[in-house]
């Protein structure tokens, strides 16, 4: 759903008079907007790092995986968004409207990278007590099951076994 919404908001065409000219050079584009003021500047900024910033929480939450290193699951985290960046900032191109900055190469991973730094380690910490829980029983374990520990059983009440395998009297064993 997240991007879907990223993809309208950076993909639809404009209809407006004029454009400003693209931006090829990293840096130029923030500096552009902090000599414009502090408020243009945190709008500029704040829109390029937060545009794909839940993606630092939503791609390691797709993983499902506890026991990750946080380095790799940064880099690959940060590595996805960087791609998806450079993807929406190629098919921008085209589109009627929309310039393409290259600003947002860098703001778009940075802000994926602070929103998992922020959440993602904690997130990851706190499910692996909840897992750990005497009081919660483990995944794929239901409550009524017995203990791992426990003699195994075929399912009958008494534990015991069901005796000799029943023939059929007619049927003969292949040669």
């Amino acid at each position: 759903m997240h991007l879907l919404i990223v993809g309208w908001l950076t993909l639809r065409p404009l209809d407006v008079p004029w454009v400003s000219p693209a931006n090829l050079h990293p840096l130029d584009g923030i500096r552009a907007a902090l000599a414009l003021g502090p408020r243009e500047a945190t709008v500029h900024i704040g829109e390029g790092t937060l545009l794909l910033a839940p993606l630092g929480v939503l791609l390691p939450l797709v993983g499902g995986r506890l026991q990750v290193s946080l380095l790799g699951s940064l880099v690959r985290t940060v590595a996805v968004a960087a791609l998806l960046s450079l993807g929406i900032e190629l098919v921008q191109t085209g589109v009627p409207g929309q310039v393409v900055d290259v600003d947002s190469l860098l703001l778009n991973p940075l802000g994926v990278a602070v929103a998992h730094l922020a959440v993602v380690p904690a997130a990851r910490a706190w499910l692996r007590r909840k897992s750990h829980d005497p009081e919660v029983p483990p995944e794929g374990r239901q409550p009524t099951d017995p203990p791992e520990n426990a003699p195994a059983t075929d399912g009958r009440p008494d534990g015991g076994s069901q005796g000799a395998t029943r023939t059929i009297p007619r049927v003969r064993i292949a040669p």
